[in-house]
């Protein structure tokens, strides 16, 4: 998250619920440059963001050197030791680091350097490889191949177990994860169809939607909706789920 993300209203609405929810696995990190796309925000984004977001009930991680890999690290550890509520690490950062001529600056934020900027960056970084080259020894830090075929071939046999002891839930899992629909879907959807043209009502549109939603989310279990509005006033709620609250394990 960036400054000019943090003035936004929705920034508000889904941090307070994450904090409401106590979402111990959600990391934030915010790039707290102090520019946006329209110029340096001193003067005119004034809030306190640590504490805002302490009012969330998130654990806050302090001003860290956004450019120390080592700094970056030690406050994701700190972050996720933190069990019971989400964390931001607030990461002071130069924007268009490295830059000789835009570093610090709004036409760093998003247009192109150009060519002679470019060229000018890579020699106050330090970086003389060609564009698009990957040097070995970083190729090799960040090939995570081996690694990954050794997790995937864990994960398989667990779940070979899995679905030995619970065949059911494992073909549920396997549908969902592969987007396909469940056997009785053709037949029950079309049900609701007919039952409807043969007895249309007349009702408010989004009266409509909340009954096809009650008649699918049965069927789907993993169905998602919702609306920019009270639940009361737009029904789209799912009359026969549970509402998802904190500690629910959803």
């Amino acid at each position: 998250m960036g400054d000019g993300c943090l003035m936004e209203g929705i920034s508000h609405e889904v941090c307070s619920l994450a904090g409401t929810l106590g979402l111990g696995k959600l990391i934030g990190f915010y790039d707290h440059n102090g520019i946006s796309i329209d110029g340096e925000t001193e003067g005119w984004f004034t809030d306190d963001t640590a504490k805002r977001f302490e009012a969330y009930h998130w654990h806050v991680v302090h001003d860290i050197d956004g450019h120390d890999p080592e700094a970056v690290k030690k406050a994701i550890l700190e972050a996720q030791s933190v069990k019971d509520k989400p964390s931001l690490i607030i990461c002071r950062t130069v924007i268009g680091f490295g830059s000789p001529n835009k570093a610090g600056k709004e036409e760093s934020h998003g247009a192109a350097l150009g060519e002679e900027e470019v060229a000018l960056t890579r020699q106050k970084l330090g970086w003389h490889h060609p564009a698009f080259e990957i040097p070995k020894e970083i190729y090799r830090a960040w090939d995570g191949r081996e690694k990954g075929e050794k997790a995937q071939q864990q994960w398989q046999e667990k779940f070979a177990a899995y679905e030995k002891a619970y065949p059911e839930l494992a073909a549920e899992f396997t549908r969902r994860m592969s987007g396909g629909l469940p056997e009785a879907w053709e037949s029950a959807t079309q049900k609701f169809i007919n039952d409807l043209q043969a007895n249309p009502a007349k009702i408010a549109t989004r009266k409509a939607s909340q009954n096809t939603l009650n008649a699918y989310g049965p069927l789907l279990p993993e169905l998602l909706g919702g609306s920019a509005d009270l639940a009361p006033e737009q029904p789209d709620y799912l009359e026969r789920f549970d509402l998802v609250e904190r500690g629910s394990g959803r």
